[in-house]
């Protein structure tokens, strides 16, 4: 991620989990207390606090995601991602969208056109590229699906691309430039988007 070179996965990361988290962050709710580090990778990766297998205590991010007018055209169901504004627009119609904050590839690592989604995956599992791998031989070879994976709680895969939309154990990184080509997300807002997109949906990403 940002400190490693992680975040080239990095590409974009709720349910009544996520609106529960908002509801609580809105209600000035105080965080949960700091958990135990269990993650054999926190130096790189950082901890996501748990409440047990494949579950997460809801992220507080400094980009809330909301409903907002939106008139760019697109057809609902598009997801529009403007890597300037560090924002993925999910477009409902009738002049509204769903806004989430983003992390978005750092300078070198920036990119635009329209691809598709795929295919989905919940906690998925990560086989870092080749070519991060020479940049990082250090790095493991497969890490399953969990809490401690970079990939987070979902991953959407872009068609034509090694990029996702995924979540992230990193939410302080949402809203900056520090992956490699993938867009992240909370895992709390990526888990929302994934419940509204099939695969086939159209993603537009502009500078």
């Amino acid at each position: 991620m940002r400190r490693l070179g992680f975040g080239l996965l990095c590409i974009i990361s709720a349910t009544a989990i996520g609106g529960d988290a908002l509801a609580r962050t809105h209600r000035g709710a105080p965080p949960p207390p700091p958990v135990a580090d269990s993650n054999p990778f926190s130096f790189l990766f950082g901890n996501l606090s748990s409440s047990g297998a494949g579950e997460w205590r809801p992220q507080a991010s400094a980009v809330p995601r909301e409903v907002v007018s939106y008139g760019g055209g697109q057809a609902p169901g598009t997801i529009v991602i403007s890597t300037s504004e560090r924002r993925l627009y999910y477009v409902l119609g009738g002049g509204q969208a769903i806004r989430y904050g983003v992390g978005v590839g750092r300078p070198g690592f920036e990119w635009s056109g329209v691809r598709s989604v795929s295919a989905k995956r919940a906690w998925p599992d990560w086989t870092p590229p080749a070519q991060m791998l020479r940049r990082r031989p250090d790095l493991p070879r497969h890490m399953a699906g969990g809490i401690n994976n970079p990939l987070g709680a979902r991953a959407m895969y872009l068609g034509g691309t090694q990029y996702r939309i995924h979540g992230s154990n990193e939410p302080e990184t949402i809203g900056h430039a520090v992956s490699s080509g993938c867009i992240r997300m909370t895992n709390d807002d990526v888990v929302d988007l994934y419940n509204r997109v099939r695969v086939g949906t159209r993603v537009i990403v502009q500078r």
